[in-house]
């Protein structure tokens, strides 16, 4: 990450090449991530770390559409594919002097929610 570069656009950059391990480096090492489908946030890079990697294998044809800044973060909406389902969604991303400290995840329409929880969950427990 340069000096005129933001977490966010780091974490965008990260995400756009599948460099898990860069994206989760820009975070704290406490870390929350909320996700759109479990009700409980995880805690800790580990956590982000197997979440993004799994990420990575159910999206297809992912890309970033737009973006908001504003003084509590940032957001990246973006579209992806699950299987035969269309997705829209957004990163919600919070920092705190310059590191990542949050990122929560809302995706849209139930039908490829769903579709994401089932094949995130036969990723997440083996």
């Amino acid at each position: 990450m340069t000096p005129e570069t933001s977490p966010a656009a780091a974490f965008r950059q990260a995400v756009e090449t599948g460099d898990v391990d860069a994206a989760v480096a820009l975070f704290r090492d406490d870390v929350v991530f909320n996700s759109p489908v479990v009700h409980k946030p995880y805690k800790g890079r580990e956590a982000l770390r197997a979440i993004l990697g799994a990420v990575l294998q159910v999206f297809s044809d992912f890309r970033y559409e737009t973006e908001f800044d504003g003084p509590g973060g940032h957001v990246l909406v973006f579209r992806a594919r699950v299987g035969d389902r269309e997705l829209e969604g957004v990163d919600i991303l919070r920092s705190e002097y310059g590191e990542l400290i949050e990122l929560t995840v809302m995706v849209r329409p139930y039908s490829a929610a769903t579709e994401l929880r089932d094949r995130m969950a036969a990723l997440l427990t083996g």
